[in-house]
């Protein structure tokens, strides 16, 4: 079994003193690539970094939601330099987030549109943040990114009537360890059967949303948790884990335009 954690965020701190062991961990439960995703300039240059000094780990370059109060043209031209290598394989992680609104509606909006255009500029697949935007994201991405224009929408937690446009419009929708969670993920767990095969992705956003069968032991997620992630989903869709493993791997792999 081959396992894709399509976002995660090894470039955070918490991993400093034991990236490596992260590492073998996670490829000791199967997990043969990692997309590490950057939220700024400066967690962009580290993921670009590991990712440069890593096999089968890959990086995004992008600035979050939460971050374009700070975002400038000067620092979007320092990212466009920065995925010039052969390791950056997205643009993200971008969009909207209005439930903590650390940045303006405006400057988020700004931003994003503006991320969308060097996505498409460059070819680059786009992975998309989207928290309670009650419809935003879905009319800017309509308007401003191009038609066969590649995405995916990270930790989908939206209903039914937003996962039905994002499958129409083509993107892949991400599942992470809320989908283990008793209560955050009921809704979740309903509408995973929906989405097709081929559009569903697998993820654990790293530290974040430590899956329940390891959450009573630790805190902090890693890259080795997709697993779990993984049976789950299989359960829940009622399909074989390896033919779900080989899926959500080809998928991942044909998203980032990887070829193993």
């Amino acid at each position: 079994m081959k396992l894709f954690d399509s976002h995660c965020h090894l470039d955070d701190r918490v991993y400093d003193k034991d990236i490596d062991a992260v590492i073998k961990r996670a490829h000791d439960a199967g997990v043969a690539a990692c997309m590490t995703v950057g939220t700024d300039k400066e967690s962009s240059i580290k993921a670009v970094a590991l990712a440069e000094s890593t096999n089968n780990i890959y990086a995004s370059v992008g600035v979050h939601p939460h971050e374009t109060k700070s975002c400038c043209e000067s620092i979007l031209k320092f990212l466009i330099n920065l995925a010039e290598s052969p390791k950056v394989c997205a643009w993200g992680e971008i969009g909207l987030d209005f439930n903590r609104m650390y940045s303006p509606q405006d400057d988020q909006e700004k931003w994003f549109i503006r991320q969308l255009e060097i996505a498409d500029r460059f070819s680059l697949p786009v992975i998309f943040h989207e928290r309670d935007s009650n419809g935003r994201l879905l009319e800017i991405v309509r308007a401003h990114h191009k038609k066969d224009g590649k995405g995916v929408v990270h930790c989908f937690s939206g209903n039914r009537a937003e996962l039905e446009q994002y499958i129409n419009l083509g993107l892949y929708v991400g599942i992470t360890g809320i989908l283990t969670l008793k209560k955050r993920g009921a809704d979740l767990r309903k509408l995973a059967p929906i989405i097709p095969v081929e559009q569903i992705l697998i993820e654990t956003d790293a530290p974040y949303l430590t899956p329940a069968p390891e959450k009573n032991r630790t805190r902090r997620n890693e890259p080795a948790f997709v697993r779990p992630i993984l049976f789950k989903l299989a359960e829940i869709r009622k399909e074989d884990p390896e033919y779900l493993a080989s899926a959500t791997w080809e998928n991942s792999c044909r998203l980032f335009n990887i070829r193993f």
